[in-house]
């Protein structure tokens, strides 16, 4: 009977004792409240891309053990951004200071522009001959077009079959200056401008930085412009 008050009365303190138990362990960080964290700092990085913005980030380690951090803040490594796969560290400063980092994928599914059919090296291309298309941008090579104005009229560097999604940086813009001909250079500024004939060097397009011989044998650099025009600025 002894044996079995004394049992009783030990049953009767564990409640008290798990509870001064819990009280005594420090809190633990909430890997839940640290993936919301993270989902909620690429939200606001990626405002403004050009699509429709999902973001989906990685499993969190259930083995973490951080002290609990009341105010976590995410943040970017230095070149890391809110596009296709990426890395958001985590960093608390008080009560504790921890930093984790944790893996997320941000996709853009967006309008790209790709050839309809096949595009000839240096040809000028037509709006009959491109398609727009509806994909992961973040899965795209840098630099995809993606309105038709971007390429209407610009010629590739290689020829490139159906399906090809275009890159601004393989395009060329139709020619406004050949080489050879001859030109009309042309400054203006407060209160005065000026016109000389010259002699182009190089083949440029619209915008395109071109130099020019004149008359005299100077060479200048300016910018091709439409109607055989080179601006110079002095």
């Amino acid at each position: 009977m002894k044996r079995l008050l004394i049992t009783a009365a030990l049953l009767a303190l564990l409640p008290a004792a798990q509870a001064q138990a819990q009280q005594a362990a420090p809190l633990r960080q909430d890997a839940a409240a640290l993936k919301r964290s993270v989902e909620q700092f690429l939200q606001v990085q990626s405002g403004g891309l050009p699509g429709q913005v999902t973001v989906a980030v990685g499993a969190i380690d259930p083995r973490m053990n951080l002290a609990a951090c009341p105010n976590p803040q995410a943040f970017f490594m230095p070149g890391a951004r809110a596009w296709g796969k990426t890395t958001v560290g985590v960093r608390c400063v008080a009560p504790a200071a921890w930093t984790i980092y944790i893996q997320a994928t941000v996709s853009v599914v967006g309008d790209y522009i790709a050839s309809a059919a096949p595009l000839a090296q240096g040809q000028a291309i037509e709006a009959g001959q491109l398609v727009i298309l509806k994909g992961d941008l973040t899965t795209l090579p840098a630099g995809i077009a993606t309105d038709m104005g971007q390429v209407i009229g610009r010629s590739t560097n290689v020829s490139l079959p159906p399906g090809t999604p275009l890159r601004l940086d393989t395009l060329r813009s139709k020619p406004v200056v050949q080489s050879g001909q001859l030109v009309r250079l042309v400054s203006s500024g407060n209160g005065f401008s000026v016109s000389a004939e010259a002699r182009a060097m190089s083949t440029a397009g619209d915008g395109q930085v071109v130099q020019v011989k004149t008359s005299g044998g100077q060479q200048i650099t300016g910018i091709a412009k439409a109607g055989g025009l080179v601006e110079v600025a002095f």
